[in-house]
């Protein structure tokens, strides 16, 4: 049961939460837990790009490549200020 002050889970949110585990997610991942096709989902990856996401793409052999936030728009301002 949602408390009455929490807001709603977004696509959104869920792929950057994707994006921040440790091991990132892949395409089809970000595929199947938002019902996007993955052009949609590589659009959006642009997009988190042009808002100041730090993305790293790795290799992961037979399961494809794998998208992670490295870095967030908010941590590049937080270190330039100190």
């Amino acid at each position: 049961m949602l408390s009455p002050k929490s807001k709603p889970q977004t696509k959104s949110t869920k792929v950057v939460a994707l994006l921040s585990r440790t091991k990132g997610a892949t395409l089809t991942d970000i595929c199947k837990a938002t019902n996007w096709q993955q052009h949609s989902v590589r659009a959006f990856l642009t997009g988190l790009r042009k808002k100041g996401h730090i993305l790293a793409r790795e290799q992961r052999g037979d399961d494809g490549t794998a998208y992670r936030i490295t870095q967030n728009p908010g941590d590049q301002e937080a270190k330039g200020s100190v």
